[in-house]
């Protein structure tokens, strides 16, 4: 079966996932962690994509970007990967395949998952048992968003800026967010969307980049559904 085209809409904020190849590390030295954020502020740059949260893990990534283009992403991810590799082989005499196929990319509804995906994100090292708070994990925007240390690579996202009228006030309300857990159907709908290439949102949010895209953006229905605006629409979409 065709593997759906990607779901790109420019100028909305996406989730991205990279993972190394059967699960294995892709950094391997603080070095390593370094020249990836650095390739990608400059990747990023060139191809109009804006970085507003990421945690690189020992064996893959979590990017929120927003994308100027349809190709924004692609382009950027593209040059960023290719470069990496490179250096890896090079620097470690390995060869071969380093990451496990496509990247995993999913378009974000901002009103109502936005700051949740920032959460998600930044939130991983806790996840994985790693570190008990997010602040202790080096390799993460949590620094920036949270703490208020300088990060070239960030871009302010507009909610984010919402959250106070100063830094001190942003960075305050921002980590009082991460005083109450994300809960685990949020947690869910969030790696199943990543991993689907579903749209993150609710259900107008998915209906409108459906009627984009002409096709679907989130799981089909149920059979009990079939009476839904949301079903008969995906029907026509089937038949086009």
């Amino acid at each position: 079966m065709a593997r759906l085209p990607r779901l790109v809409v420019p100028g909305s904020p996406h989730h991205i996932i990279q993972r190394g190849n059967n699960r294995q590390p892709v950094f391997f030295a603080e070095s390593d962690y370094t020249l990836y954020l650095r390739w990608l502020k400059d990747s990023a740059e060139k191809h109009g994509c804006s970085v507003h949260a990421y945690v690189l893990m020992t064996n893959h990534v979590h990017l929120l970007l927003t994308p100027e283009t349809n190709d924004s992403i692609g382009k950027t991810m593209q040059t960023l990967g290719r470069q990496y590799v490179r250096y890896i082989n090079g620097c470690y005499q390995r060869s071969g395949t380093m990451w496990e196929g496509r990247y995993k990319s999913s378009v974000v509804d901002s009103e109502q998952y936005l700051l949740t995906c920032y959460r998600y994100i930044e939130m991983n090292p806790v996840r994985a048992g790693m570190v008990v708070e997010p602040g202790e994990y080096p390799w993460s925007s949590y620094h920036a968003n949270a703490l208020g240390k300088l990060d070239v690579l960030l871009s302010i996202h507009p909610l984010y800026r919402a959250l106070g009228t100063t830094e001190e006030k942003r960075h305050q309300n921002y980590r009082a967010l991460f005083n109450r857990e994300i809960e685990t159907k949020t947690l869910e709908d969030i790696r199943e969307a990543t991993s689907s290439g579903w749209a993150l949102g609710n259900e107008r949010f998915r209906e409108q980049v459906e009627a984009q895209f002409n096709r679907r953006a989130g799981p089909a229905p149920r059979g009990g559904d079939r009476k839904s605006k949301r079903y008969r629409h995906r029907q026509r979409i089937k038949l086009h």
